[in-house]
Formats: structure tokens, C-alpha cells, sequence
């Protein structure tokens, strides 16, 4: 079966069923999902506290909540009345009718539930508190769009993002490899104990980085979002407020392995400035763009951003104990 819709800026194409599933999923924004497991595993191996089988679970866990809430966001905001043909992103499936909106909502539910059944695992490795932050980020996937108040209509996306796929997804992959080396299930409070300081600094980039991505689909979608109440943090305090929260979350993704790099962990640490020219590339089409036709591609070169720096951060934590 095949749909006939009009394509991002081009001319009318057959979808059919399975790249419709394929575009529901949204798999520019997957590394989103992976970049925090990098590192928090790059982070493990550094002190000697890799697991290979949890830190797959953790992998595998975050790629679903991120799919999960790719479905709830496209089935909600269908539904709720924010996207019209007047938005300029990809196409959704819903509102595009390539999908019926309850296939979506039930593969919402199915998806969290395979990131729920696969937490057992995760709960048996790290106990109580992995039933906490699981079912927290499930609740957080569903309610940024769905629930009677959706707090990212709210001004509160960024913040979940930073949260979730940046403190919590570093921080956990960590917990549950470190808590998998000592073999007994720690109690509640065990997070306090066993993960450091220097996991949450990690958390920072992925969770910038991460975010900023947020930041510029909500630029791009600030006057349909508007018009459908949805109000971000871009539609209540404009572009030029937005502007600076990107730079702020870009900049702070490079702060952090200089930080590191004089704090005894270092040279290695700085391989993510690497990345600084495709930064200030990103940077510099946020500051001058507002349109779809920059902001689209500027999505996914956001996303790459993020994976790039992920994946060399974590080399730098890790690359010295191998030396």
C-alpha cells in the first residue's frame, strides 16, 4: 500500500506503509537517544566500571523511549490541532493522513511497552530506582504532548530534553554498568553513592547539545505553533531570546571537555572541539534563518553534531586507562 503526498519542498512521491512507519519514527533524531549511552559508557570503561550487557540494555532502552516519543508527539500534535499544512518540517504521518491516527497512538504504547519490558532487565541490574527513572521517562515521553496539560505546549520542551536525554540517560547508563560490577541490587538511594560528580558534568554536553535540537525545530515551527497554542519557549519570548539559548547550549557542549582536560582527566578530552567548525556552522544558520528550507536540514546537521561530539568525548574519557 502506498499514499501519495507532497514532499518537503519537492514534488509529489508514493509513500508507501513502510517508510511511513520509517518517517513516524524519525530516525534523524535517534542520536538523541544514543549520544547520552556513548558517553555515559565512555565515562564506565574510563573507571573501570564497564558492562557490556547493561549498557546494550541502556542503548536499546533510550533508542525506543526516543521512537516511543517520536509517535507520541506526531499522534498528539496531530490531534491537538498543531500541525496544519501551514508547518514547514518534515511530514508528519498523522496529520498527513499517510498513518490513521490510533495505528500511531497503539505503536506509542507498544513501543513503551518494549522499553518497559526491556527495563526488567535493567530494574534486575540496578534496582528500585531504574523502576523510577523508567517509568518517569515513559510518563515524561507521553505528557510533553499528550495529557490534558502537555507541558511542552507549555515552554518546558528544552528542559525535559536536558533532563532526560542528557542527565538522566548519562547518569543511569553509568549507574546501572558500575552497579552490575559489584553483583548485589543497591538500594533506592544508591545513585547517591555510586555515581560521581564527574557523570553529571558529562551529562552536560549530550544534554546541550540534545536540546538544541529542540531549539531549532521550535524556531522553525514558532508561527504555526503559535497559532495552535502551542507556546515554547520561542513563541513566548521570540527568536532573539531563542538565539541565545542556542548558543548557550552549543557553547556549554565545549566548555565541558576543557573542563575536564584541566581537571586531571586529561588532554583526550578535548577531541570533541573537533567538532568546533560544524558548530559554528550550526550556530551561524540559526542566527540568520527562520525558515524551513535552513531549519530542516539544520535538524539533522544538529543531530550529527551531537553524535560526533558523543562519540569523541567519549573516546577522550575512555582513551587514557587504554594508554
Amino acid at each position: 500500500m502506498s499514499t501519495e503526498v507532497e514532499s518537503e519542498g519537492g514534488p509529489e512521491t508514493d509513500i508507501s506503509k513502510r517508510q511511513a512507519w520509517v518517517m513516524a519514527a524519525r530516525p534523524r533524531t535517534l542520536p538523541a537517544g544514543a549520544a547520552p549511552v556513548i558517553v555515559g559508557t565512555g565515562l564506565a570503561l574510563r573507571l573501570g566500571e564497564f558492562a557490556a550487557l547493561p549498557a546494550l540494555g541502556a542503548l536499546v532502552g533510550a533508542l525506543l523511549l526516543q521512537i516511543g516519543t517520536n509517535f507520541a508527539n506526531d499522534y498528539y500534535d496531530a490531534v491537538k490541532g498543531a500541525d496544519t499544512e501551514e508547518r514547514e518540517g518534515f511530514t508528519r504521518v498523522t496529520a498527513g493522513g499517510l498513518i490513521p491516527a490510533e495505528q500511531v497512538k497503539r505503536a506509542m504504547y507498544a513501543t513503551f511497552g518494549l522499553a518497559i519490558l526491556l527495563g526488567t532487565y535493567l530494574v534486575y541490574v540496578g534496582g528500585p530506582v531504574i523502576v523510577v527513572v523508567g517509568l518517569s521517562s515513559v510518563a515524561a515521553g507521553i505528557l510533553y504532548t499528550g495529557g490534558p496539560y502537555p507541558y511542552g505546549y507549555r515552554g518546558l520542551g528544552e528542559l525535559f530534553v536536558f533532563v532526560f536525554f542528557g542527565l538522566v540517560a548519562v547518569t543511569g547508563t553509568y549507574y546501572v554498568q558500575a552497579v552490575a560490577t559489584v553483583g548485589n541490587v543497591p538500594p533506592l538511594d544508591a545513585p547517591l553513592s555510586v555515581v560521581p560528580l564527574a557523570a553529571v558534568v558529562a551529562a552536560l554536553p549530550a544534554a546541550g547539545l540534545s536540546s538544541a535540537i529542540l531549539v531549532v525545530n521550535n524556531v522553525r515551527d514558532r508561527e504555526t505553533d503559535a497559532k495552535a497554542g502551542k507556546r515554547t519557549l520561542t513563541v513566548v519570548f521570540g527568536y532573539r531570546f531563542s538565539r541565545v539559548e542556542f548558543l548557550l547550549l552549543v557553547g556549554m557542549a565545549y566548555v565541558v571537555p576543557v573542563v575536564f582536560a584541566v581537571t586531571d582527566w586529561g588532554p583526550w578530552t578535548l577531541l570533541p572541539l573537533l567538532t568546533l567548525p560544524v558548530a559554528a556552522g550550526v550556530v551561524a544558520t540559526l542566527l540568520r534563518r527562520t525558515d524551513g528550507a535552513a531549519l530542516n536540514p539544520l535538524l539533522e546537521r544538529t543531530g550529527k553534531l551531537l553524535a560526533a561530539h558523543s562519540v569523541l568525548f567519549a573516546v577522550g574519557l575512555a582513551l587514557p586507562r587504554y594508554l
